[in-house]
């Protein structure tokens, strides 16, 4: 049984999901003594969480309830507690939702306590508590005012420029305007009710975000900022209207921090290399990327959106990068910095599928082209002068496809190849 992909526990709603969180539930409570919930905008995350709180009573756990909040803002309270859980399918759409778990740290569980709670439900060892231990849950209001104040330690205000704020409906909402007005922005808020219902792609990619660059361009804003649907991923358009691929802004931000080691994913640019960092790599998703930056470095990041802030804590927390974002676009104007950072032409898409066999895919690839091979994290070829990136997503029944080369024909090619082999795969 595998329950954790790349970023928790994620599935459609239903009675089997429901009774699965209480199971996680009592897993987690019978291990952890203290444990920090919240959850999301989602219609269906009150209902989870009711239930994943109920298993850690049930288990003998004491339980504190942080409210719907964004994951980093719960992240930054787990500080005070064993662990973490928040109720949230992040940027999956509405029908979805799952559970993060985290450590005091902030950083995801790590793959050992991954496999205790997966052997711990599968064996069904998952023994309730007596009714004299058993107590009622505890509030935690504080969690959001403690995180905006944790960030206006590193930024204060006097930030005077116009930001428009895309948060999707999601629990950002809750977060993110008011912390960039107390930083001295002028806010223009979009999609700012925490509803839970996404009147967007709840992923914060280009296709999504048309009205956030309508809206920068309109209003002459100097930054636009969009999250997903927990809070835990940034992205921005630039004071000229453009989407900043995520590429672009782990440089900034690696060059702002003015980190020497820099830990991303194998799907990140090869211009973060030629930028002058020391660069780690490890497998798609945030529980791998804190769990290598726990081992040492200055700052990580994912060209999704996700950033990582060891100072603060190792959760991606979307909201100090907007501060972060806001600093910089303060300093100088972003379209300039952007203009003046490295790229080459990089194509990211998905293919809906299942079950997909990725040794056949490889074969497939390989009598196209013999190159060399990286199992890191599905299969990532490495060509004389770009690279091929084939994965399952740890997320959604799809295959993920990333493309990068020193020219747009050759970035083209590679990606046709790779839509090629896996539709013969599939039919095959």
């Amino acid at each position: 049984m595998t329950l954790f992909g790349s970023s928790g526990i994620r599935g459609i709603i239903d009675k089997s999901f429901l009774e699965l969180v209480f199971e996680v539930g009592l897993s987690v409570g019978s291990s952890y003594r203290s444990v920090v919930v919240g959850c999301d905008t989602r219609t269906s995350s009150s209902a989870l969480k009711h239930a994943f709180i109920s298993a850690l009573l049930s288990a003998g756990s004491r339980c504190y309830e942080a409210g719907t909040i964004p994951t980093p803002t719960l992240a930054y309270a787990a500080r005070e507690f064993e662990a973490g859980a928040m109720l949230t399918a992040s940027h999956n759409p509405p029908q979805y939702n799952g559970i993060k778990l985290c450590n005091p740290d902030g950083s995801a569980f790590d793959s050992a306590q991954r496999e205790r709670i997966e052997e711990m439900v599968r064996n069904q060892n998952l023994e309730m508590a007596s009714w004299e231990v058993m107590e009622t849950s505890r509030s935690y209001p504080q969690a959001i005012e403690e995180h905006i104040d944790r960030i206006l330690q590193d930024f204060g205000n006097g930030f005077k420029i116009k930001v428009v704020l895309d948060c999707g409906c999601g629990a950002a909402s809750l977060v993110s305007p008011y912390l960039l007005r107390r930083m001295g922005c002028e806010v223009i808020a979009l999609n700012c009710d925490p509803s839970g219902y996404f009147p967007r792609g709840i992923e914060p990619i280009p296709e999504n975000l048309g009205m956030l660059v309508q809206a920068v361009k309109a209003t002459g804003a100097d930054l636009g900022i969009a999250h997903d649907g927990d809070g835990d991923r940034m992205v921005a358009v630039d004071d000229a209207g453009r989407f900043i691929s995520g590429d672009k802004l782990l440089t900034l931000f690696a060059r702002e921090l003015k980190a020497e080691q820099v830990v991303t994913t194998v799907d990140a640019s090869m211009a973060v290399e030629e930028s002058g960092f020391e660069v780690i790599r490890t497998r798609v998703g945030d529980a791998f990327v804190s769990e290598e930056l726990r081992k040492g470095g200055g700052f990580a990041g994912e060209p999704s959106g996700s950033w990582i802030f060891p100072t603060v804590s190792y959760c991606p927390d979307g909201i100090y990068a907007a501060a972060q974002i806001t600093r910089i676009a303060c300093e100088k104007r972003l379209s300039k910095l952007v203009d003046d950072l490295p790229s080459y032409p990089i194509l990211r898409g998905s293919v809906w599928g299942e079950g997909v066999i990725m040794e056949r895919v490889e074969r497939r690839l390989m009598e196209m082209e013999t190159v060399p091979v990286s199992k890191i994290d599905g299969l990532k070829f490495s060509f004389k002068d770009g690279w091929l990136l084939i994965r399952p997503s740890g997320t959604e029944p799809k295959i993920r496809l990333t493309a990068e080369a020193r020219n747009q024909a050759k970035a083209q090619r590679l990606y046709d190849l790779a839509i090629e082999a896996i539709k013969e795969c599939i039919k095959g």
